[in-house]
């Protein structure tokens, strides 16, 4: 008698070869064929962390184009952004790497992680910016290494996570695409279970522009590395709360976004009570980040939010 083939091997499979991603469809068609998400003991736990994405304008190093000048006198480093995350009541901080300095050193982290637990912080986390779906070469090889010289710099500041991306088609089809993410984060999971860090895949766009293109990505990596980095504000559909409540039970992170967008219409405000019951009802354990991305200056609109988030919590 033939033994059936488990979802996981299922999904590798099809995007591994020629069968063509149409083929998922048929996973979704039968229940008992789903991966389980995240078994959790206990009730929901939600952490309050705040992510240092939320002030990029101002951060004394960043590799990447600022938004606005600021005046060097209101630029902040890492220090500083862990003592903003103590002053405000958060319990963790996530210190996305785009603003650490370019000489970032093992000395460097040590006195970074040494300064948060004085101030009573946990580092959550820390976030990089990858492409996983770029073509054999050295471009992906040089993507591949970041990403683990970024684990080996969490498991020195002993940060438990690393938000990741996938990638955008970069002018394949979406079958080779997501193949090569795929492998890409194999290698990645596997190198981070010897380091005890969990990677998340964010939703954001590109190959996981829908929550079900992520979801099937983290389904088909035989990681148990490997989770969701739910962030709340990047879904796209008619139902952003659907697309969360989906993704919620796969969660290993949530950046907490103070808008949505439902496709075809403007930005509105979150739901707080919303998107927390939801998490609740995911038995979600874990932190929370606030990520603010909205137009308001960051040093008026933060406080208040994180002070929202607090009450819900």
């Amino acid at each position: 008698m033939d033994t059936p083939l488990p979802r996981r091997d299922f999904l590798n499979l099809c995007l591994r070869t020629g069968f063509g991603w149409a083929a998922l469809d048929t996973a979704r068609q039968f229940p008992a064929l789903a991966v389980d998400p995240i078994k959790r003991s206990g009730s929901a736990r939600l952490l309050l962390s705040l992510a240092a994405y939320s002030f990029r304008d101002y951060f004394l190093d960043a590799n990447h184009k600022r938004d606005k000048n600021i005046e060097p006198a209101k630029r902040i480093d890492m220090f500083q952004f862990i003592d903003y995350c103590a002053d405000h009541g958060c319990q963790g901080a996530e210190l996305t790497s785009y603003y650490f300095p370019s000489n970032v050193n093992s000395d460097y982290l040590v006195k970074l992680k040494r300064h948060a637990f004085l101030r009573g912080i946990a580092i959550s986390g820390t976030a990089v910016g990858n492409t996983f779906t770029l073509s054999p070469g050295e471009k992906r090889k040089a993507e591949i290494a970041s990403v683990k010289n970024w684990i080996d710099r969490a498991e020195l500041m002993g940060a438990p996570h690393i938000r990741v991306f996938a990638g955008g088609a970069e002018g394949k089809s979406k079958v080779e695409a997501r193949k090569l993410c795929l492998e890409a984060l194999e290698e990645c999971c596997d190198y981070a279970g010897t380091k005890g860090v969990m990677l998340g895949l964010e939703n954001h766009g590109g190959i996981v522009a829908e929550a079900d293109d992520t979801l099937e990505i983290i389904q088909a990596v035989k990681s148990p590395w490997l989770g969701m980095n739910l962030d709340t504000g990047n879904f796209n559909s008619a139902d952003p709360y659907g697309d969360i409540t989906k993704c919620a039970p796969y969660a290993v992170n949530v950046q907490f976004k103070s808008e949505i967008q439902k496709k075809g219409q403007k930005k509105e405000a979150t739901d707080f009570t919303r998107v927390m019951t939801i998490l609740r009802e995911a038995n979600y354990q874990g932190y929370v980040a606030l990520e603010y991305e909205a137009a308001e200056d960051p040093w008026l609109a933060v406080p208040g939010l994180l002070k929202r988030m607090k009450e819900h919590f």
